[in-house]
């Protein structure tokens, strides 16, 4: 796995906590960000590193109520 694969793999990780914490569905978030569900299912599966888009990152990091730092927090 490459060094950007793992950023992927954490940005992912990250959002699947914040998005558990709120207590929201993958098919919710995706909904509030104009996403499928299966494109927010890649993001979050740790065995897939899947790009993201800034502008995914941000309108995620709003619709979570949190600073988009924390997505990006790589901390392990």
């Amino acid at each position: 796995m490459t060094k950007r694969d793992q950023e992927y793999k954490m940005i992912g990780l990250n959002i699947a906590y914040y998005r558990k914490l709120k207590g929201i569905s993958q098919l919710t978030l995706a909904e509030k960000v104009d996403l499928s569900r299966t494109h927010i299912s890649n993001i979050e599966a740790p065995n897939m590193p899947t790009a993201i888009s800034l502008d995914a990152l941000l309108d995620i990091a709003d619709a979570l109520d949190v600073p988009a730092k924390n997505l990006l927090d790589f901390h392990e």
